[in-house]
């Protein structure tokens, strides 16, 4: 890890990083909004700027996008073809969108049509998706046990998804896709990335002009220029929009550049760290013509959610993998090893805190900022515990 190049197949900083981003995506998920400062928050859709919380979940899009020539070359190491591994990408796409959807529509739910509660329909959807999707143990003896689990989520997720009905009475709706929920916003960045790092390979300068055309096709997107394709946005939008794929795609552009690099390890850092300043200085550039926006997923705020996140690797890279001051970032090693558990793990623990109307959440309240910052500090901190303690008994969930 630490010589004048990687050679194994996973770098520390990669798996810290997306720690960290989880870590923050449950502190900012958990804030409590009128109690808190506004840079923290998600800044208005139509308000020019951004906080915290709108650089979170591109910070995660940019760490996915970095991983793959990663994941890609473990497979291909162990014997996995290209046909293999495209059948993955498929499936682990599939995966998310599935996941993503019933997560959207859970919140829709009309309770007195569907006829449960909404939190135990919520906790039922979270249990049946661990069941499916859990990485069981090699064990011969209990193989049978782990299929029938798998069998018994899915059933779970069918029985759920037959009962599921939203609206009002003489108005019924079923399942939408919506905006695909945040694990199907990853699902379709990931589909583009991984795809094209199969087919192009570990060539960077293809993968630059593939990054530079999704850049275009946002741009094109935003000035309403690719109305034509409006037919193929029900099923296809965020790729349509460019925003996401784009911002997938400058994580893998970093991780090809990182991993071909000639330059010695310091120098490679400073480049990253440029190609992270060029990024702010294009976004602020675009905002002459697009607000900064999440919301709306501007090319402005998706350059600059680029940029921050070259930095920030690059930061990171120097500490660890470079200084090999790694103590520090131990907290959100089990966050970055097992990213689905924990992002999923904790809303489990919502809804039934909720259902039991537990006190839990005294810290939700708009006369203490401090307590309300605290709180969710807190409670994201314990949230990375309980991953890593869902870890140790074989609960680790894996697409």
């Amino acid at each position: 890890m630490n010589d004048s190049k990687p050679k194994s197949n996973r770098i520390l900083s990669i798996d810290i990083m997306r720690g960290l981003t989880l870590f923050l995506m449950l502190f900012v998920n958990d804030l409590f909004e009128p109690g808190v400062p506004a840079w923290l928050v998600h800044t208005k859709a139509n308000v020019d700027g951004m906080g915290l919380a709108d650089w979170v979940f591109p910070g995660f899009l940019f760490m996915v996008g970095m991983s793959i020539p990663y994941a890609f070359s473990s497979r291909m190491k162990s014997g996995e073809t290209r046909l293999k591994v495209f059948i993955h990408i498929l499936l682990r796409t599939a995966s998310l969108l599935l996941i993503g959807v019933f997560m959207l529509n859970s919140g829709r739910l009309n309770s007195g049509l569907s006829g449960i509660n909404r939190n135990l329909y919520s906790i039922l959807m979270y249990v049946s998706v661990s069941l499916i999707w859990n990485q069981y143990p090699e064990n011969r003896k209990l193989k049978k046990l782990f299929l029938g689990l798998k069998v018994l989520g899915a059933i779970g997720l069918i029985g759920l998804a037959t009962i599921f009905k939203a609206g009002e009475p003489g108005h019924i709706t079923w399942f939408e896709t919506g905006w695909w929920g945040i694990l199907g916003l990853i699902g379709w960045g990931y589909l583009v990335a991984a795809t094209a790092s199969l087919l192009i390979g570990p060539k960077l300068l293809p993968t630059v002009v593939l990054w530079l055309t999704f850049i275009a096709i946002n741009i094109l997107s935003q000035l309403g220029m690719l109305g034509f394709l409006n037919f193929l946005s029900p099923i296809f939008g965020v790729i349509l929009d460019g925003n996401v794929p784009m911002i997938v795609l400058a994580g893998l552009v970093v991780s090809l550049f990182l991993k071909q690099s000639s330059f010695e390890r310091g120098k490679t850092v400073g480049i990253i760290a440029a190609f992270g300043i060029l990024s702010l200085v294009a976004g602020f550039f675009l905002r002459n013509w697009f607000i900064i926006s999440k919301i709306y997923g501007t090319p402005s705020w998706g350059m600059i959610c680029n940029g921050i996140s070259m930095i920030v690797f690059a930061f990171l890279f120097w500490i660890m993998d470079i200084q090999g001051k790694t103590k520090w970032a131990a907290v959100f090693k089990p966050a970055g090893q097992n990213s689905l558990t924990t992002y999923l793990a904790p809303d489990i623990l919502y809804f039934v805190i909720w259902g039991l109307s537990l006190p839990l959440f005294f810290y939700k309240q708009a006369s203490s900022q401090l307590l309300a910052v605290c709180g969710s500090l807190v409670w994201a901190l314990a949230m990375v515990g309980f991953t890593a303690l869902l870890a140790k008994i074989n609960i680790r969930l894996k697409l």
